[in-house]
């Protein structure tokens, strides 16, 4: 059981969980601001175009009227289909699915931005090496060395005729 305990801990502490547990409180909260903005200000501003009327609580039809005892308590509270409470919600899923579009277009944006940073960097590097290779000076390959020792004991044996010394090779 203690193994289980720890183990849990260690995957509890990982960032990956505690980065999706604050990213959840997060969208929580701003669930709640845009449920606000919705209910409270969108749907106050619409319903005063159409007439000073709140679509959340009018916009609705009734199927099966409530039914009310003589104390004007709620028997059986009826059938009703919220269109208002609907469109509100629809109106908070597309201002949510909105800046979430808006966060992840500026997030993409700034990966591509680091990407071609990197990628700049790493050519600059590359030219850099090429650069420092091409002064760094070449050793003579083995072809190279032998041609010059040829030319060398040609020059040595034709100043020996010169000289009248006969080196025989």
């Amino acid at each position: 059981m203690k193994k289980f305990v720890s183990e849990f801990r260690d995957f509890i502490m990982r960032g990956n969980v505690l980065d999706m547990a604050v990213g959840v409180i997060v969208g929580a909260a701003f669930n709640k601001i845009t449920a606000s903005l919705v209910n409270d200000v969108l749907m106050s501003f619409i319903g005063m175009i159409a007439g000073g009327q709140n679509f959340t609580d009018r916009l609705n039809i009734v199927l099966v009227k409530p039914t009310y005892n003589d104390v004007g308590e709620v028997i059986d509270a009826g059938v009703t289909i919220g269109f208002g409470s609907f469109l509100a919600t629809i109106i908070d899923f597309i201002i949510i699915a909105f800046v979430v579009f808006i966060i992840i277009k500026i997030f993409n944006r700034a990966r591509a931005i680091a990407t071609k940073r990197k990628l700049e960097a790493e050519k600059a590097e590359a030219e850099a090496k090429a650069a420092a290779e091409a002064l760094k000076p070449c050793a003579p390959t083995q072809e190279e060395i032998l041609i010059e020792i040829r030319d060398l004991l040609k020059t040595a044996y034709s100043s020996d005729e010169a000289s009248g010394n006969k080196t025989t090779m």
